[in-house]
């Protein structure tokens, strides 16, 4: 990767980066916020660039007033903003390349296909539009009204992790995202260049270009994004010729969240002709399942609204304990968890505090743990070990932490103690397999003791 370069746009300078050395040249044109370092920074989102110029040359930048970009005081046209795009490609020696925009950077990617078709070879948009606005005839927009709330919010708010359950809902309560989010935010611009930003969304309109688009399209979406409404990719692929649109499970507007591979791989075959087959990341781990027990006779018995309640408290509970012993939520299951940790020994103090701090609501909770080979893929863990576990989890009692053989042995040592509760028979998991109740466990300055 090359470090960050500089392009004269005029009298402005615009930041660059250039990354790989594939056969073809692959253009990013950015959304809402962008700095070309500090998204580097962010693991998820260097993943999936790294990603893009495995295929390509990747040429990424940052828009006139955001990031390492010049600043003018105002938020750029989308006639600037496409001769920053000429400028970048002009100064690394792109003749002819292929254009990849993320939201806002839809429309700046479509008026640069329209007006620039020489050097276009693909037109790509993530989560984008031709218009945001409401209009008789275009009635999926948003209305003025709520476009300069949320700039009202923003600029209240900036600092912090604005709108995450907005941009990335799936991520809402991990630490990680939300500073990686906040940080991605405060480099990229200010509060007053933020809201400014959205003001302009309100009149932006590149509809006019859309039948001049002359390469091959593809137009991607989440199926439940919240920022970017699934119709107004629609709209797009309907008023572009021989534009596809493909919409792709989840709800997050960002990139690189939610399955991320999933697109990765619609850009790649659309761009080469091929897709890559990858074989799945493979990592030990301790893969931790619990489950509320008789969560039907507790719903029954408090009735809807109170049992939502119970089961946000007993959420916020498994979420804290997990981000304490450093493990990683994976999945929900409505009344139950499955989290991953890189040691067991966390992993069963983490499943004693649930089962602790769930005591309090009037529930308890049954706790299953295995060790052993995990495969991940989209953010997902999937083989034999995370099966063992959830049959371990399954044939644990009220109130109880159950392990397998594997994670009794990898703790020796550690202070935790073990019933026997003898060998059995995991559903759909050959041979048979010994299962031990943790019945006590060292904590500073005390011994914790468990009831049988």
């Amino acid at each position: 990767m090359t470090e960050t370069r500089y392009a004269q746009s005029g009298d402005l300078s615009v930041a660059y980066r250039v990354i790989g050395d594939g056969p073809l040249d692959l253009m990013l044109a950015p959304g809402f916020v962008s700095h070309v370092e500090a998204l580097w920074e962010w693991p998820e989102a260097a993943r999936a660039f790294k990603r893009l110029a495995s295929f390509s040359r990747l040429i990424v930048f940052d828009k006139r007033e955001q990031g390492l970009s010049d600043r003018v005081g105002r938020p750029p046209t989308i006639e600037e903003m496409v001769d920053d795009m000429v400028a970048v490609l002009d100064e690394v020696g792109s003749e002819r390349t292929a254009v990849f925009g993320i939201s806002e950077g839809g429309a700046m990617a479509l008026m640069f296909a329209a007006s620039h078709p020489e050097r276009c070879t693909h037109l790509v948009v993530w989560s984008g539009f031709a218009r945001v606005t409401r209009a008789p005839d275009y009635p999926d927009g948003v209305t003025p009204e709520a476009l300069r709330g949320m700039g009202d919010r923003i600029r209240r708010e900036w600092g912090g992790p604005v709108a995450l359950e907005l941009w990335a809902p799936s991520q809402v309560g991990d630490a990680e995202t939300e500073r990686q989010w906040a940080h991605l935010l405060r480099t990229g611009t200010s509060p007053k260049s933020a809201a400014a930003l959205i003001e302009l969304y309100t009149d932006l309109d590149v509809r006019h270009a859309l039948p001049l688009v002359s390469a091959p399209t593809l137009i991607l979406h989440r199926a439940e994004d919240r920022v970017v409404r699934p119709e107004l990719g629609g709209y797009l692929a309907e008023h572009i010729d021989g534009a596809r649109h493909v919409v792709v499970p989840g709800a997050d507007h960002l990139l690189w969240t939610q399955g991320a591979d999933a697109i990765l791989d619609e850009i790649e075959e659309f761009v080469t002709g091929t897709r890559q087959v990858r074989p799945p990341e493979r990592v030990l781990a301790t893969v931790l399942f619990t489950d509320i027990v008789d969560s039907t006779g507790h719903l029954a018995r408090l009735g809807d609204q109170q049992w939502r309640a119970v089961l946000d408290r007993h959420d916020e509970a498994v979420s804290r304990a997990v981000e304490r012993f450093q493990g990683r939520v994976v999945q929900t299951t409505g009344d139950g968890v499955l989290a991953t940790f890189d040691g067991p020994a966390r992993a069963i103090h983490c499943a004693s505090s649930i089962k602790d701090e769930v005591d309090a609501l009037g529930i308890e909770v049954r706790a299953g743990l295995h060790a052993g080979e995990c495969e991940i893929r989209n953010g997902n863990v999937g083989g034999m070990a995370v099966h063992i576990g959830a049959r371990v989890a399954a044939r644990a009692g009220a109130g109880e932490v159950l392990v397998s053989s594997t994670v009794k042995d990898l703790v020796v040592g550690s202070g935790i103690e073990f019933e026997d509760r003898g060998q059995a028979e995991l559903k759909g998991v050959p041979g048979e397999w010994r299962l031990y109740a943790v019945t006590a466990m060292e904590s500073p300055g005390a011994t914790l003791r468990f009831s049988p």
